[in-house]
């Protein structure tokens, strides 16, 4: 017959076997588990840092081209500066022109009042000397329509113009 203890031992030992075994599968099944775990911590790891490179990439780029629009942008600056300081200046002469010109103007102006103002006297008798057409020392002259080609042509000439106030202004000037 058999022992009661043998026969319990020996059951308990195939229980112990058999737990024993259970833990190491359940043990090998988390050592699986973890193994894939850091695995895919690695994996996702290695796409984080891939990304972030990416990103970092990415960011390098839009500062490269922010940089150059940058550098265009100061270049379109100066050149539209100089553009600004040249045409400052050209105005700065132009207006002095206008400046002489209507100085020029004016002369022009009280020299013609000044000899229409003789003209007058002498057609009045004052200056005399003449005789009955009015004629005496400035010659009455029914100038013709001034052209500047008559003019170009033959500046000296009294007759090419009127003995008219010369007309001008400052818009006259600007273009």
């Amino acid at each position: 017959m058999a022992s009661p203890g043998g026969g319990t031992s020996s059951g308990t030992s195939s229980l112990q076997q058999n737990s024993s075994s259970e833990e190491e599968m359940q043990m090998q099944i988390m050592d699986e588990r973890k193994r894939k775990r850091m695995q895919s911590n690695r994996e996702s790891a290695r796409r984080s840092r891939m990304r972030k490179q990416q990103h970092l990439d990415d960011l390098m780029t839009q500062a490269s081209n922010v940089r150059k629009t940058n550098h265009q942008l100061l270049n379109n600056i100066n050149i539209t500066t100089q553009q600004y300081l040249k045409i400052e200046s050209e105005n700065y002469v132009l207006r002095a022109q206008m400046s002489e010109l209507s100085s020029r103007l004016q002369s022009l102006n009280e020299i013609i009042s000044a000899l229409n103002s003789c003209n007058n006297k002498q057609n009045l008798g004052i200056y005399g000397g003449g005789d009955d057409q009015g004629e005496g020392i400035f010659p009455t002259i029914i100038p013709e329509p001034f052209t500047t080609d008559s003019f170009l042509m033959n500046p000296w000439d009294s007759a090419t113009y009127s003995n008219q106030p010369i007309m001008a202004s400052a818009n006259m000037f600007q273009y």
